[in-house]
């Protein structure tokens, strides 16, 4: 998967976070994890971006361990506003299952720069 396919990837999920958060009743447990909702999920596609303009590959990884960081946060919060909001149980599910495959996307990539960069030092 290239850059440009993940930026509009996590843009979307920005996006159907949104959607859903719109969807969710007023009362003050909604309020307060979707207000977090909102702040990390959106933060996944920023931090992707920035980490796109990495100026070198510590930064490129230092960044793309806060999108890791603000997915699982994401999934977190979605995980609560479930157990207070059972009805809207699919879209929830949906919403998750798309923060958990942009997780590993991203952890499997840290994992290869990782990687490469041991290689690169030991060569």
């Amino acid at each position: 998967m290239n850059s440009e396919t993940l930026k509009i990837r996590t843009k979307a999920y920005s996006i159907s976070i949104g959607k859903l958060i719109n969807s969710l009743p007023y009362n003050i447990l909604n309020k307060n994890y979707s207000n977090q909702l909102v702040r990390c999920s959106s933060s996944v596609g920023a931090n992707y971006r920035a980490a796109c303009r990495a100026k070198s590959t510590a930064d490129f990884l230092n960044k793309l361990k806060i999108v890791e960081e603000e997915l699982d946060e994401s999934m977190f919060f979605l995980e609560l506003l479930e157990e207070f909001n059972p009805d809207l149980k699919v879209e929830m599910l949906k919403n998750w299952k798309e923060g958990n495959e942009l997780l590993s996307i991203i952890v499997s990539s840290i994992i290869t720069i990782r990687k490469n960069e041991q290689n690169r030092k030991t060569s």
